[in-house]
């Protein structure tokens, strides 16, 4: 399978948890084989975890599935790109590959406010960023459009707030 056929899937993810009131963002994980072995969307809000975005739940649902936390040899793939949560468990897994659509400007750890792999750890990811860009982006933006102005409904109200 090409990258933009994985990212249509990542996709598929990203729409199912717009569907669910949840930020679109899916994600998912191929073995070196190429053979799909998770895939999952973001679930903060059903899960209650700030912890829960699709890259953490699609590495979870793969590292169980392969009985090894290390992920050699395996491809994940993210509608966006990564925050500096999901960088750190990229890492830790020790993810092959990368690939992910549209860049994160206020976020992203793969490049656009940091390089994870700029910094001197011990394991490098292969990142191909920019894949089905516009798609991904599409999907992130009309979501928010919709959501502004609801955020104390949905965070309350201290939302971005120093002091109570």
């Amino acid at each position: 399978m090409l990258d933009e056929e994985y990212m249509e899937m990542c996709l598929t993810e990203a729409r199912a948890a717009r569907a669910k009131d949840e930020v679109p963002v899916g994600a998912l994980v191929t073995d070196e084989n190429d053979v799909v072995i998770a895939q999952a969307h973001n679930r903060t809000r059903a899960l209650t975890d700030p912890g829960a975005h699709a890259e953490m739940l699609a590495l979870r649902s793969a590292a169980l599935k392969r009985g090894n936390y290390r992920l050699t040899g395996c491809t994940l793939f993210v509608t966006m790109e990564p925050c500096i949560m999901c960088a750190g468990a990229i890492i830790e897994a020790r993810i092959d590959r990368l690939v992910f659509g549209c860049y994160d400007e206020k976020r992203g750890a793969f490049g656009s406010v940091i390089d994870i792999n700029a910094l001197p750890l011990n394991h490098k990811v292969k990142v191909s960023g920019g894949i089905l860009q516009e798609k991904s982006a599409s999907l992130l933006k009309q979501f928010f459009t919709i959501r502004r102005g609801t955020e104390v409904a949905i965070t309350g109200p201290t939302r971005n707030r120093l002091y109570v």
